[in-house]
């Protein structure tokens, strides 16, 4: 979606052509219906204000066929997942969605039935999501499929999540269950195969369609003192939130709450345990919050409907430092803490 004006096309082809303009005004343009800022994708850059009282929060996340998903995915759920990673970042700030951007680098190879595929997944989420494109770019590779995506949000100025507020003896809580995502990447590569249809479906939807938590992000103002969502691996992802805050960290791994279908998983090959802490893709948010809070999460779990769950607590120590305790409360022994990408 570049928003440069179109030059002339050649003769015979139309706002549906197979050019590069021609797939802006058929695929792309209908997303960006809604977003006044957009300006109809013609023009150099999108313009748009930030109502006073508010900030915005911005956050960018690409994703690389073979890397972030199969190649063979459906168009659709790579679609959900890409914007949703991004709006996952924007509730860990909690933040309201406003708009996007997104870059397109695609093979020529791959056919319009593709990003017909891929923007109906596109749209279906902004409709579900509240937020609209506002803007891009779209190129070809010889590469793999490699995309990149802009989310911008809205907070009541001041009020965005910190990641360095959080103090010794705060509490640790995760949102709905840990472990679906990387179990299912297992399902996905054929490596595990798990008990029953519906299993499989819950644990190949929570890799590709992760859920947000905007609704808890904004629950959150005033009662988290940091906050993370859980994109590398839980483990990992605490070592970031402890190294902020200048604590280390305790994770009780028989506190962290699990799908049937993970923990049956488990039961079987008890060394899924690990993979599940480590795996990352969950895309919950972990944050921190002093005891005193206990009850205001109960509040805000049983309104979201989203289960909050207590998992351990930061400590006195090194910062960064995880000591992830066994069901008998023995430390655990970890070759990785989760995904790294270099």
């Amino acid at each position: 979606m570049t928003t440069t004006s179109p030059p002339a096309e050649p003769a015979g082809a139309g706002p549906s052509g197979s050019g590069e303009f021609g797939r802006i005004a058929r695929f792309f343009k209908p997303l960006a219906a809604g977003f006044a800022g957009s300006l109809g994708l013609a023009n150099d850059a999108a313009v748009f204000g930030v109502p006073e009282g508010q900030e915005l929060v911005v956050t960018m996340d690409a994703m690389v066929a073979g890397i972030h998903f199969l190649p063979d995915d459906p168009p659709a759920d790579i679609a959900a997942k890409l914007l949703r990673v991004n709006l996952s970042d924007l509730a860990a700030m909690a933040a309201e969605p406003l708009a996007y951007t997104l870059a397109t680098a695609l093979p020529k190879s791959l056919g319009d039935d593709w990003l017909a595929a891929f923007t109906a997944g596109l749209a279906a989420d902004q409709a579900r999501f509240g937020i609209g494109l506002a803007g891009g770019d779209s190129v070809s590779t010889s590469g793999p499929v490699t995309l990149s995506l802009t989310a911008f949000g809205l907070v009541p100025r001041g009020r965005a999540l910190p990641r360095k507020a959080a103090h010794n003896d705060d509490c640790l809580f995760v949102t709905g269950t840990i472990g679906d995502a990387a179990l299912g990447l297992a399902v996905a590569l054929g490596t595990l195969a798990p008990d029953g249809a519906e299993s499989r479906v819950h644990l190949l939807d929570r890799l590709r369609r992760p859920e947000p938590r905007l609704a808890v992000g904004r629950g959150l103002r005033g009662l988290a003192t940091a906050c993370i969502d859980v994109s590398d691996g839980l483990v990992a992802d605490l070592a970031h939130v402890a190294e902020e805050t200048g604590c280390a960290a305790l994770l009780e791994s028989a506190a962290v709450p699990m799908s049937d279908a993970v923990r049956s998983a488990i039961g079987k090959d008890p060394a899924l345990l690990v993979t599940a802490l480590t795996g990352g893709d969950d895309y919950e948010l972990l944050f921190t919050a002093p005891e005193s809070a206990r009850p205001d999460l109960a509040r805000l779990a049983a309104d979201t409907g989203v289960p909050i769950t207590e998992i351990g607590r930061l400590t006195p120590g090194a910062a960064g430092e995880v000591t992830v305790l066994d069901a008998a409360g023995n430390a655990m022994a970890l070759e990785r803490r989760g995904w790294v990408h270099f």
